[in-house]
């Protein structure tokens, strides 16, 4: 079937923010009290919604919050690029594409603009803040291709969380799940979408749809 449309995920799949979350968010949290390295809490929180994280992480003292976001602004500020190959990707698609992620529209916006992505998606961006249910609930990926005027079955989404390919085959799309990045294989092994390593291989296998 042919593919109308092509969903980014944001982090992780355009921009190489993962790392820096997890190195701030575990952090944050050893500062509360926990015991957790950097692969745990890359396991339980990347690709989860704010409520999702903000719920598991329960209260906090004042200030705390704001301090992890101010921490989190500053290194992305600092570090941020694109994850490796996207670019040249991007350039040999011919379809549609646009951006559904679980972060919020500020957020997002910051992260296309640092890495000097935000033209090729203006107007198609798409953030869990517009509909009740982030991933690893579908509804953001429908809203997206509801938006774009594409079925369903006709997208394919680039993802690379268990959460965001969980969403994406809930939505009936066709997933493809980037393993090159913080995530490992094993992980996203299983999950109904086909993975692949590096940002080269996307345009072939999306042609091959």
């Amino acid at each position: 079937m042919a593919v109308d449309l092509v969903i980014f995920d944001c982090d992780g799949v355009l921009v190489d923010s993962e790392p820096i979350s997890v190195r701030v968010g575990t952090a944050a949290l050893r500062r509360l009290g926990w015991e957790i390295d950097e692969a745990e809490y890359a396991e339980r929180f990347v690709g989860c919604t704010n409520e999702y994280w903000a719920e598991q992480i329960g209260r906090t003292p004042p200030g705390w919050r704001e301090q992890v976001n101010a921490d989190y602004v500053a290194a992305v500020k600092a570090e941020l690029c694109a994850v490796e190959g996207i670019e040249a990707a991007l350039d040999r698609l011919s379809v549609p594409i646009c951006v559904a992620s679980n972060g919020r529209h500020a957020t997002i916006r910051r992260s296309l603009e640092l890495t000097g992505l935000a033209g090729r998606f203006t107007g198609r961006v798409f953030s869990a803040e517009d509909v009740p249910r982030g991933k690893p609930e579908p509804d953001l990926f429908l809203h997206a291709a509801t938006t774009m005027g594409a079925e369903p079955e006709r997208c394919v989404v680039v993802e690379d969380s268990p959460f965001g390919v969980t969403a994406a085959v809930r939505a009936g799309m066709r997933c493809l799940a980037f393993a090159g990045g913080l995530t490992p294989a094993s992980r996203l092994d299983g999950l109904g979408a086909t993975l692949f390593h590096h940002h080269a291989a996307l345009p072939d296998l999306i042609s091959t749809l």
